[in-house]
């Protein structure tokens, strides 16, 4: 099967890429390279530099008529959004819409949407089914769902099947500051150079975080599962930053206290995301704890900062 990959270079991208390879498909890729690397492409991989707002997008479904896209290519900074919601609409939004678009000219057999936990706001507590209300406290979050919105109605009107993936907090190898789970590799990064990380608010706010190799796996069985649905893509366990942060410094054998900064706006308190109709429907469930996909995360980021 052939299948487009928007952002394909980036943290998640090169990830899924890679699982692509393995599990034999062909594969191209279109990334406008902001924050991705060509180096994490593997080397059999078409690469097309571009954005996916460039009026070329087509000429790139006409020659290439793939079966499957992948959306990943995004705006994922929750700041940015809210500094420039008109940016964060016209990458996140406007971009989604021409590639329906074209998928729906092109015949696509399907289209695969990284969306984001971010669509749900702020829940209690607890564990969050896709059935919560949608009340996001970001333009991110709004665009994300939005972007879900037009997803289902290009369906209902012009029969493009979709699948919709809502990410808990990805981290992993590759990954960069910018992104709701770029806190580890911003840990990371100032526990490596010797440096005091920030802790926003009192930090008992809790995160999902769910490891990168088990996003690729959701994307791969989306391809022949799940056919306009909605799944929850997370490992339905709560981590606060504080223990996140004693977690890592205790991998890196280090003593840190952080530095205590206000709340930032947007910020979500509590966010954990129930996986029952994914292992259900998908046949997926994260096959890495947190302590495992931390040490990964660790020797890369090691690797990196020794090779400096």
């Amino acid at each position: 099967m052939k299948i487009l990959v928007t952002g394909g270079a980036g943290f998640i991208g090169s990830h899924v890429v890679e699982l692509l390879i393995q599990c034999g498909h062909e594969t191209v890729i279109v990334d406008n390279f902001y924050t991705g690397k060509k180096d994490a492409v593997p080397p059999q991989v078409h690469i097309i530099e571009m954005d996916i707002n460039s009026p070329q997008m087509e000429g790139v479904f006409a020659s290439e008529k793939p079966d499957v896209v992948i959306h990943l290519a995004a705006q994922v900074d929750v700041g940015i959004s809210i500094q420039n919601p008109v940016y964060d609409a016209e990458q996140n939004i406007l971009g989604t819409i021409r590639l329906l678009n074209y998928c729906q000219k092109y015949n696509v057999q399907k289209v695969i949407f990284s969306s984001s936990c971010a669509v749900y706001g702020e829940t209690t507590d607890c564990s969050i089914t896709e059935l919560f209300p949608i009340k996001p406290l970001s333009f991110y979050g709004l665009s994300k769902y939005t972007s879900e919105r037009y997803i289902q109605l290009f369906n209902n009107l012009n029969q493009v099947p979709f699948t919709i993936l809502r990410y808990a907090n990805v981290y992993g190898p590759r990954q960069t500051s910018i992104g709701e789970g770029g806190v580890i590799s911003i840990f990371f990064e100032k526990i490596l150079n010797g440096e005091t990380p920030f802790v926003y608010g009192s930090g008992e706010q809790t995160r999902d975080f769910v490891y990168v190799k088990d996003i690729a796996m959701a994307n791969v069985l989306a391809i022949n599962k799940g056919t306009n649905g909605i799944f929850n893509i997370g490992c339905n366990t709560k981590t606060s930053v504080n223990g996140l942060l004693k977690m890592m410094t205790s991998l890196a054998t280090v003593h840190i206290t952080p530095i205590a900064k206000p709340a930032r706006d947007g910020d979500i308190q509590h966010s954990r995301l129930d996986n029952t109709k994914a292992a259900t429907i998908l046949g997926w469930k994260p096959s890495y704890e947190l302590l495992t996909g931390l040490s990964d995360t660790f020797n890369y980021y090691k690797e990196i900062n020794e090779g400096k």
